[in-house]
């Protein structure tokens, strides 16, 4: 589930905003905060190292495919 909801947060980021790195920084930034925040402030929440792979797994999977659909019909060029 992690990973469904990363990728579709990073596909959608990239398609809104292009594909800077900072907007992929700032999905990964996002998963490893509320990670931290679960651990740190939600008493019945835990953090959770394999929770944050599976953010970052499902970011970059989420990224590379809208990168790829760009590349093929090209509109890379302008979305990075």
């Amino acid at each position: 589930m992690h990973a469904l909801l990363f990728l579709l947060l990073a596909a959608t980021a990239r398609l809104r905003f292009g594909g800077g790195s900072g907007v992929l920084a700032a999905v990964l930034a996002y998963a490893a905060l509320s990670e931290v925040v679960q651990a740190v402030l939600l008493s019945r929440r835990s953090g959770d190292l394999l929770d944050l792979l599976a953010d970052t797994a499902g970011a970059l999977v989420g990224w590379e495919l809208v990168r790829r659909r760009h590349l093929r019909t090209g509109a890379g060029r302008t979305a990075g």
